[in-house]
């Protein structure tokens, strides 16, 4: 089992900067890969960027790419994902979720954190 809790979302006007932090607990030590997700009122959850564990290999929604950076803290069990030259239409509720080593899709997630982006 892995615990994630994320936090750092907040309302901030279009063209700000926020960190989103993602502690994980519990058998850490069998995260293969963190993901950011998010979800705004009406749409479905969308893949936002994602990194391995140990490599730190990442990638990132067309999107977001550009203006997001995907990072973690392996000492620290926590993951990053630092939203640079935020847009309206990037306000929505952000997840962090887990992969584990040997299994296919994401099995852990956090409550989520809203962020809103002001025009």
């Amino acid at each position: 089992q892995v615990q994630l809790v994320e936090s750092g979302g907040r309302l901030v006007q279009a063209g700000g900067s926020l960190r989103l932090s993602c502690v994980a607990s519990g058998r850490t030590f069998s995260i293969f890969r963190m993901g950011w997700f998010r979800q705004a009122p009406g749409k479905e959850r969308e893949f936002v960027a994602g990194i391995t564990w140990r490599g730190g290999s990442t990638d990132y929604a067309d999107s977001v790419k550009g203006r997001f950076t995907i990072s973690r803290d392996n000492a620290k069990n926590t993951g990053y994902l630092q939203m640079n030259s935020l847009k309206p239409e990037d306000t929505a509720v952000y997840y962090c979720a887990a992969q584990l080593v040997g299994v296919g899709d994401y099995r852990y997630w956090g409550q989520g954190t809203q962020v809103t982006v002001s025009s």
